[in-house]
C-alpha cells in the first residue's frame, strides 16, 4: 500500500496545502519517511489523516466558484468502530460546505471495504448539499454492495457510468461536468 500514491497530475491546477479555505491548508509532508499506517500495511507519506485510523483521504480538487470537491479515499471505511463518517463530515465536509461546496465527487477504488453503523451522518451531509449532490466513483463491486446493504447509496449516487469512469484521462472540471450529465440523466 505504500505505493499507491493519490493522484498527482492536477497539481498544476489545486494543492490542498496551499489552498487556504482547504482543512488541510499548510500541511507539511514527510517525504523521507512512512507516518501513516493503516493497520500493519505503511502508506504513501502524501495521504492526508482526517483523524480515522483505517481511512485515509486526499482532496484533489475543489472550485468554490462551481461549488464542487473531488476526494480520493484509501483504507477501510469503518463506520462500525471508527465512526469515519463522523469524522469526514466534521472535520472536512462541513468545513467544505461553509465555503459552498455542494458537489462532491468521491473516488473509492482504494476503498478496500464498509462497515455499517447507522446513516444519521449521511443523512446530515446529504440535507447539507440541498441543491447538490454526492457521488461515489470507481468503488470496488462488493464495497457498492455493503454500501447498498446499509441504504448508504440513498445519500451517495453509484452505479451505471460511474462505477467504470475513466477519470485520470480528463481535467477536473471534465470530470466534474461527466459526473454531474450523469447524476441529471438520473433525476429526469
Amino acid at each position: 500500500m505504500h505505493e499507491i500514491e493519490p493522484y498527482y497530475k492536477w497539481r498544476d491546477d489545486y494543492v490542498a496545502a496551499e489552498d487556504e479555505y482547504s482543512p488541510f491548508y499548510a500541511t507539511t509532508y514527510n517525504e523521507f519517511e512512512f507516518d501513516k499506517q493503516i493497520y500493519n500495511y505503511l502508506l504513501h507519506p502524501q495521504w492526508d489523516s482526517f483523524g480515522s485510523n483505517t481511512l485515509y483521504m486526499k482532496v484533489l480538487f475543489v472550485d468554490y466558484d462551481r461549488g464542487y470537491s473531488i476526494i480520493e479515499f484509501i483504507g477501510e471505511w469503518n463506520d462500525a468502530i471508527n465512526n469515519d463518517i463522523m469524522l469526514l463530515k466534521r472535520e472536512i465536509l462541513e468545513l467544505m460546505i461553509d465555503q459552498g461546496v455542494n458537489k462532491f465527487v468521491l473516488i473509492g477504488e482504494n476503498v478496500l471495504n464498509f462497515h455499517h453503523s447507522d446513516d444519521s451522518y449521511y443523512e446530515e451531509w446529504f440535507q447539507d448539499v440541498e441543491d447538490g449532490w454526492i457521488a461515489g466513483i470507481n468503488f470496488q463491486d462488493h464495497v457498492i454492495k455493503e454500501f447498498k446493504n446499509s441504504n448508504i447509496d440513498y445519500y451517495i449516487n453509484f452505479g451505471g457510468q460511474l462505477d467504470e469512469l475513466n477519470w485520470r484521462a480528463l481535467k477536473p472540471v471534465q470530470l466534474f461536468k461527466k459526473v454531474e450529465e450523469q447524476l441529471t440523466k438520473r433525476l429526469n
